[in-house]
């Protein structure tokens, strides 16, 4: 399902990246490895114009099948890799994909961990064609500590029983919703592909651990006081990997409300098979405590359902079962819509 995205001025695209963006799928065997891809995909459906794959590529965006060459005869300026690889490496096999579309004349969009600039072809090839190498996980800037001082305005955080469930298009959603409202509301990115869609961001999981929540105090600054920000989550408490991100983040942000994100289909943390689920209340009672270090009034206001792969009944169903073991809202927010999370936002004091 693609979703428009009007994003507002304060969270417009960067002008350093040009757009429109040929998505570039790789070789990923899964739709878990290319959470960038579908969201720029759904939030930026006007500056897609189609996608690039390696021949073993086993994902499929239902976007039109394009060279890079095609691809800058249809308008492309850059080519946005789209997808995740073990470690945050940029693969030796994707190398020659990457510099042919920089002879094509397409910019570089990365949000992995390695620099593009590091490899030595890319990096030739892109001096060579004057073509930019954009490495957005990277923040260019350092960070303070946390001071943990209450800061003005309000602030919503999406959290998770897990990684990869929704976060970040239940906070995009959020504040889409909230703007209809005539409440003002920004989106506050956190992660690689969140930062390709606003054009501005901090990349959370790759600032040192020791500035984690003054980077979230830096992202969320003071504003108005009936002003929402509405910031992406990351991770999980309950990860085995990355609950760390997640803590600092929580204390960073502030959060005087909290929407816990979880896939009712899941009974293991994804890829962990020795690590269940919590239950909601177990991740309700958690988030909140780790919160109210910062906030002594944060709490869970709603339940943002993944129901992807669910029927329309059986996810009434898992909303339903959501509300009654936590007495909170529960919604999806790309089926169903998310008036009642509006609702709980805006009975937060």
């Amino acid at each position: 399902m693609s979703i428009a995205l009007r994003l507002p001025a304060e969270v417009s695209a960067a002008p350093s990246i040009r757009k429109p963006y040929l998505i570039f799928l790789a070789d990923v065997q899964s739709r878990s490895f290319a959470k960038t891809a579908f969201g720029v995909r759904d939030w930026l459906p006007d500056e897609t114009v189609g996608q690039w794959r390696m021949p073993t590529c086993a994902v499929d965006l239902d976007l039109p099948e394009l060279s890079p060459a095609a691809a800058v005869a249809a308008g492309a300026r850059s080519l946005l890799i789209g997808v995740a690889a073990p470690g945050g490496q940029i693969p030796a096999a994707w190398a020659p994909y990457l510099i042919e579309a920089l002879h094509a004349g397409l910019d570089l969009v990365n949000g992995l961990h390695t620099r593009l600039s590091s490899v030595t072809e890319i990096a030739a090839a892109a001096r060579a064609e004057g073509r930019a190498l954009h490495d957005v996980r990277h923040a260019d800037r350092p960070f303070p500590i946390g001071t943990g001082r209450k800061r003005s305005g309000k602030r919503a955080l999406t959290v998770g029983t897990d990684c990869a469930l929704g976060k970040k298009y239940t906070a995009l959603a959020l504040t889409r919703a909230l703007k209809a409202a005539g409440i003002d509301a920004t989106f506050r990115a956190t992660g690689q592909t969140g930062i390709m869609i606003a054009g501005e961001g901090v990349a959370i999981d790759a600032v040192v651990s020791d500035f984690v929540a003054g980077a979230a105090e830096s992202l969320s600054p003071d504003a108005a006081p009936d002003h929402w920000d509405i910031i992406e989550g990351q991770g999980a408490l309950h990860h085995p990997a990355y609950a760390g991100v997640t803590l600092g983040l929580i204390h960073g942000s502030q959060p005087d409300a909290l929407v816990l994100c979880h896939d009712p289909k899941r009974t293991h943390i994804d890829m962990y098979p020795w690590a269940p689920i919590p239950t909601l209340r177990d991740a309700i009672s958690m988030n909140e405590a780790c919160a109210r270090v910062t906030n002594p009034k944060a709490r869970v206001i709603a339940i943002a359902l993944n129901t992807f792969g669910l029927s329309d009944a059986d996810a009434q169903t898992a909303a339903a079962r959501a509300t009654e073991e936590t007495g909170l809202p529960a919604f999806d927010p790309i089926r169903f819509g998310i008036e009642r999370a509006v609702q709980a936002l805006r009975a937060v004091s």
